[in-house]
């Protein structure tokens, strides 16, 4: 299988529509979860990020690879770091989904993978998507389910982006050497406020929904209260700050350059989610 694409986080809220859309485009895809389990007819394969014995049969005969960190992983450097040379030693492409804004300085540790892969020699391509519109279904879909949506975001505004955008990004970056050698911002078709994203999703599941501003130790308090590790909850508090900075609001053309339409609004987000977040 040495044109095999290799999904890494294939049942994830990007890597399963990556995967629907590589198909769609008639690319043999492996995908890789913890289970291991085939994915939407996708050839499964068994992957932990944090277990790098795990790397080599998931990158046997693979040509590309969708590269991502797992939602709650704090250690960027430490476990992408290892995969991209295992990648790169087998000269399998990368695509990376890093983060927007991770070049903003060159001590973040996003930003020290990014260089690590430029460095690699294997051919990459570098994805910096903004905030995932379909984190209101995920993450905050406790709040919505009490009509509040209480977050460390001041009145800042963000271009929140589809991940359905983000997949389909990908998947024309895995597909294609056009784009090789490149870095692209994704963002939505324009920058929100919460407020006005709690106006237009109160507007599609029929009911109220408001947006409360929180300081961070509040929000942190919500969130160990629930559950989260501390460290982890004081992490989820410090990404806020380029929100209420106002460094999340650009609109870039980038998406449309990957894929050829326009991204999705929040508003068609919402649309096609409504029963999700109702």
């Amino acid at each position: 299988m040495s044109d095999a694409i290799l999904v890494i986080g294939a049942t994830g809220n990007v890597g399963r529509p990556l995967v629907e859309a590589l198909k769609a485009r008639g690319a043999r895809v492996r995908a890789a979860s913890r289970t291991g389990k085939a994915v939407d007819g996708a050839e499964g394969v068994a992957f932990d990020i944090a277990d790098p014995a795990t790397f080599g049969p998931a990158l046997a005969g693979v040509k590309s690879a969708f590269v991502m960190l797992p939602t709650g992983s704090m250690d960027p450097k430490g476990q992408l770091l290892p995969l991209i040379e295992a990648a790169s030693a087998r000269k399998v492409k990368v695509v990376f989904q890093s983060v927007l804004g991770a070049d903003a300085d060159e001590a973040i540790p996003y930003r020290q993978v990014e260089r690590a892969l430029e460095a690699s020699g294997t051919p990459y391509v570098i994805l910096r998507p903004n905030w995932f519109a379909d984190n209101f279904h995920t993450f905050w879909k406790p709040g919505l389910d009490h009509g509040v949506i209480a977050l460390p975001a001041g009145a800042g505004k963000t271009s929140f982006i589809d991940t359905r955008d983000i997949a389909e990004s990908a998947a024309a970056a895995l597909t294609s050497d056009r784009f090789d050698g490149r870095a692209f911002n994704l963002t939505g078709p324009e920058a929100l406020g919460y407020g006005d994203a709690a106006a237009i999703l109160a507007t599609v599941i029929g009911r109220p929904v408001a947006y409360t501003p929180i300081d961070d130790d509040t929000f942190v308090g919500i969130l160990t209260g629930a559950g989260v590790p501390q460290d982890y909850a004081r992490f989820l508090a410090s990404i806020f700050v380029p929100v209420r900075e106002g460094w999340t609001s650009a609109v870039t053309p980038d998406v449309e350059t990957l894929t050829g339409h326009a991204p999705r609004s929040l508003e068609a987000y919402a649309k096609d989610n409504a029963d999700r977040l109702k």
